[in-house]
């Protein structure tokens, strides 16, 4: 299995070395970033581990041709996956190809475990009650007896703990295949145990519904930024509708969640390019700030740091 360890004090970087996963993190809460990023990745398997300081609201879409679990380790505030409200005991789950959208609140902890689609669905028919796992697998957010899911967790990041500091744990094929097989049938014990619900169900909430559709429409005109009252206007809801929904899903208000966004936007250009292509002013109105000095005022007091101070097209992060 391949093995990295990686530290990052820029989210976008992060987010771009987790393995296999398309996907666009934006930081919320203010201050500067520390996270670190632990992978474990082989043909049918991919395991990684992420802690980030900050509150991050995380949109992409799942790997094609695989599915995938999540395992929270510590959740220190409110989440929310797919519009539904979750805690430390949900087990987060995601098919290939899947667009998702993840609240994570400031200072979680995950685990994630990915498998190659054939590789699970051939243990899957193996298993009593393939059927209504199988169905129970169609909710993104799926309730677990606390106890289980205690066990459970403990078992996985021992088993990701041990793999990732002894190689001989996952260096030769046939012991790549027993860890492989081991998390594979330590989740599906999940949610084969008898006190999981396999009928549940959730619906995402109006309040999701807003939020995720308002920053998808920042996000499609960067240059014309939306106003709170716009936004109003083409969803037909009141602005205190929008400002209850925001406030609890993010735990912010609308403006300041959606001035995140694009200061983001504005960040992930500036990293992605060398100064000689990109100004810091062009990188600033791509996301509809035109005011330089509001624009580098905002920018500093969300990342700690000001725009011209951010490192341009260099390599992020360090291997611990």
């Amino acid at each position: 299995m391949n093995r990295s360890i990686h530290h990052f004090q820029d989210l976008h970087a992060h987010a771009a070395s987790v393995t296999q996963w398309r996907q666009l993190y934006s930081q919320l809460t203010a201050g500067a970033l520390d996270s670190s990023l632990q992978q474990l990745s082989s043909e049918r398997c991919h395991v990684f581990r992420e802690r980030i300081n900050q509150r991050v609201v995380q949109q992409g879409e799942a790997p094609a041709g695989r599915v995938c679990f999540a395992v929270p380790i510590a959740v220190p505030g409110s989440v929310r996956m797919q519009g539904r409200d979750a805690d430390a005991h949900s087990l987060f789950f995601l098919r290939g190809g899947e667009e998702f959208m993840f609240h994570m609140p400031t200072g979680m902890d995950m685990l994630s475990v990915t498998f190659d689609r054939d590789f699970f669905d051939t243990a899957l028919r193996d298993t009593p009650c393939a059927d209504e796992v199988a169905q129970l697998l169609r909710q993104p957010v799926i309730k677990v007896p606390a106890p289980r899911f205690a066990e459970c967790r403990q078992r996985l990041l021992a088993m990701f703990c041990e793999a990732l500091a002894n190689d001989e744990l996952s260096g030769t094929p046939a012991r790549q295949d027993e860890l492989e097989q081991a998390m594979l049938d330590e989740l599906l014990r999940l949610v084969l145990d008898p006190g999981c619900d396999r009928r549940q169900r959730s619906a995402s909430s109006t309040q999701d519904f807003i939020v995720e559709k308002c920053h998808r429409l920042a996000m499609a005109d960067t240059v014309t930024a939306p106003t709170v009252m716009d936004l109003c206007e083409r969803l037909q809801v009141s602005r205190r509708t929008v400002q209850n929904s925001f406030r609890a899903v993010a735990d912010t208000t609308p403006l300041h969640y959606l001035r995140s966004v694009r200061l983001n936007g504005v960040r992930r250009a500036l990293t992605a390019s060398r100064a000689c292509d990109l100004s810091v002013g062009d990188a600033a109105a791509q996301w509809g700030f035109f005011h330089l000095s509001h624009f580098a005022a905002e920018y500093q007091a969300l990342f700690g740091e000001l725009p011209s101070q951010t490192p341009r097209a260099a390599r992020w992060g360090h291997d611990a």
